[in-house]
């Protein structure tokens, strides 16, 4: 029986697979059964930044692994103490609690938002301000927070205390707080899922000013933009704000399932024991690898990452058959005149693998992926992009 025929039979059918085993791979290139080589422009949705089996991201891992694999949060690691330690130095942050993915880490900023506000203000205050378009993870509670219709018809009821409202409509904002009892606001500064489009700096500043004068938390969701993805350590750098509280995954495992939730000033110790956990969050293994990431991504190699930024967006800026380009750093979105599922197909075929994000071809490939394979795979893309609609 074949893997695929395994995975149709046993694995539940939440995902529409492209009919690709990838069983090998080193960097930015990776090969399937039968030997094919792809140059991959998805990195696992932003998860490898540093592309497959990398050489310092691998030792870091099995060097761990050959110590203690996993521990309870009832002892002390040294990894676990490390990152946090690296995560605070490099950000401001003041404490971080570990978990396993994003919607985890979203999961750990609303309660530190709402535990916040209820302490102050009373148990009545917990209504979380998102905004349209948003995607914050799949859990009941995230789904609550993501800003779009068709993830709330399908396991209601979801969550109360949520309310959207459209990115740049800083009216809509003050009105609220001045109607509703308010605990947090929670932003993507670039909308990931809901098309690769960057919050315009004006209106993420006047958040932050709202935020600040009511004493509301105000928390950045950094699961898909944050660890270098959009040319800066995290995307917020780049809007001249502090938030209150940070969430972050994806690339910070560098492979592994590790999520983060880093606490500012106001909201560092909010938790008391007992108040929050996670069995595996801080896990060794996961963290290793993590340390292993963020000691990398200097300002030398931001700027490395910036470098491929501009050649992607000047590539496809007059492109045939692309509309438009977005996004920040190597989080890009593509506005394609042929439907983007086609293109992604056809770059399938061409040995080059893509996203999708609603309407728009999605690119997030590793952060060090080397120039000539990036220019390879860019080449290929718009060549796809250029064909008439069949």
């Amino acid at each position: 029986m074949s893997n695929k025929h395994l995975d149709d039979t046993y694995v539940a059918h939440t995902y529409a697979r492209f009919p690709v085993e990838i069983v090998s791979g080193k960097g930015s290139l990776v090969y399937d059964t039968d030997g094919k080589e792809y140059v991959d422009m998805g990195s696992g949705i932003g998860v490898t930044c540093f592309g497959i089996a990398d050489d310092v991201w691998q030792q870091a891992v099995t060097a761990q692994l050959a110590q203690v694999q996993h521990m309870s949060n009832l002892y002390y690691t040294a990894p676990c103490a490390k990152l946090a330690a690296a995560l605070c130095e490099k950000t401001g942050m003041k404490r971080v609690f570990f978990s396993n993915s994003g919607a985890e880490a979203n999961e750990c900023a609303i309660k530190a938002a709402r535990k916040y506000a209820a302490e102050k203000k009373g148990a009545d205050c917990y209504t979380i301000i998102t905004l349209e378009n948003s995607f914050h993870g799949r859990t009941l509670t995230t789904l609550a927070a993501t800003g779009q219709d068709h993830f709330h018809k399908l396991f209601t009821p979801l969550t109360d205390g949520f309310v959207h409202v459209k990115a740049g409509d800083l009216a809509a904002v003050e009105q609220l707080v001045k109607t509703q009892k308010i605990a947090g606001i929670l932003i993507e500064c670039v909308q990931g899922e809901g098309g690769v489009l960057p919050l315009d700096t004006a209106f993420v500043k006047g958040l932050s000013d709202i935020a600040a004068r009511e004493d509301i938390i105000l928390m950045v969701d950094e699961v898909q933009t944050g660890n270098g993805r959009t040319g800066s350590l995290y995307a917020y750098m780049q809007y001249g704000i502090t938030p209150d509280v940070v969430s972050t995954a994806k690339g910070l495992g560098g492979g592994l399932p590790l999520g983060a939730t880093l606490l500012g000033d106001k909201v560092q110790d909010i938790f008391a024991p007992g108040d929050h956990g996670s069995t595996f969050g801080g896990n060794p293994v996961c963290c290793a690898g993590a340390l292993s990431i963020i000691d990398r991504l200097d300002e030398t190699f931001l700027q490395e990452v910036q470098a491929k930024s501009t050649y992607i967006f000047d590539a496809f800026k007059d492109a045939k058959g692309v509309r438009s380009v977005s996004g920040k750093g190597l989080m890009i979105g593509l506005e394609t005149v042929r439907p983007a599922a086609e293109v992604v197909k056809e770059c399938i075929g061409l040995g080059v693998l893509c996203l999708t994000a609603k309407t728009k071809v999605r690119l997030l490939p590793a952060l060090n992926i080397p120039m000539d394979v990036l220019v390879r795979a860019v080449e290929i893309i718009k060549t796809v992009c250029a064909k008439e609609n069949a």
